[in-house]
């Protein structure tokens, strides 16, 4: 049995530089993430163990104490709100959310009826309709842009990690929607990547272990797309790994979300190596 990785799998630019701005800011007291920092279990538990905690609102927080902003980005209010409670505040949102955040925001800015396509209840995506003035509308589906009214001027972004797909898709519907429409596609680079890396990959073999957060919208895409070209199965760890998937395999793929720390990669391939030499 031979077992293949896919070209791109892994954590991404955005999600490294979050854990290494973690790891570096903490102060000898310890810091918190505000929400979790990523959208993996295993490496927000690891973090944990190191001093990184994590809460879910400001309020939580001691004043003067340390705030990570995530990956996934928040919206201007709880930059003030961070300010008035003087803490102090280390903002890893991943660069290609930024520049999503800063689209709808100027966007909005010059009059355009922002749309945001994407997953609604994303925390990525609730970040990028706060910086449009929370006045965006928000879709993930075709009908849902079919069913849009004409706007005068219209102005469209996307969630970062949305499939390349369904983006082109979605806005094909949106095309007639105005005469004056400003699309930006916000999509980044390590997504496009891993989605095209993982389908290539998905139809060379038998079997696809696709790697991540059962939590990870990334993820959760990836084993999406490997499944309509052949058996997948969406793991966080080896552990879950089930002996017979591999019969009458004669070669498995793997790939991992953006989000999936290395270490569980390679523990992963390590066991299927392991299964094949039994």
């Amino acid at each position: 049995m031979e077992v293949v990785l896919a070209e791109y799998l892994g954590f991404c630019y955005g999600v490294k530089r979050a854990i290494r701005l973690a790891r570096s800011s903490a102060p000898p007291g310890g810091a918190c993430t505000l929400g979790p920092i990523i959208h993996n279990p295993q490496m927000v538990a690891r973090l944990a163990a190191e001093g990184v905690g994590t809460v879910n609102s400001l309020a939580d927080m001691p004043d003067e104490g340390t705030i990570i902003i995530r990956s996934h980005g928040v919206g201007p209010a709880i930059y003030e709100e961070a300010k008035t409670k003087k803490l102090c505040l280390v903002d890893a949102t991943c660069p290609h959310v930024k520049k999503a955040q800063m689209a709808a925001h100027e966007l909005a800015e010059h009059g355009y009826k922002v749309v945001i396509i994407g997953e609604k209840k994303h925390p990525e995506v609730k970040s990028i309709f706060e910086w449009s003035g929370e006045k965006a509308i928000v879709i993930e589906t075709e009908a849902e842009a079919a069913a849009l009214p004409s706007y005068g001027k219209l102005g469209v972004v996307a969630q970062t990690t949305f499939s390349a797909e369904k983006f082109k898709q979605i806005v094909a519907k949106l095309l007639d929607k105005s005469n004056d429409i400003h699309i930006i596609r916000t999509i980044c680079t390590a997504t496009d990547q891993r989605q095209a890396a993982a389908m290539s990959l998905a139809s060379e073999v038998d079997l696809m272990l696709v790697i991540g957060g059962k939590n990870s919208a990334n993820t959760t895409r990836l084993a999406q797309l490997c499944a309509q070209q052949c058996r997948t199965y969406h793991i966080e760890t080896a552990d879950e790994i089930q002996d017979n998937w591999f019969t009458k395999i004669e070669k498995i793929g793997i790939t991992a979300g953006a989000s999936t720390p290395d270490w569980i990669i390679k523990e992963v391939y390590k066991k299927c190596k392991i299964w094949n030499h039994c």
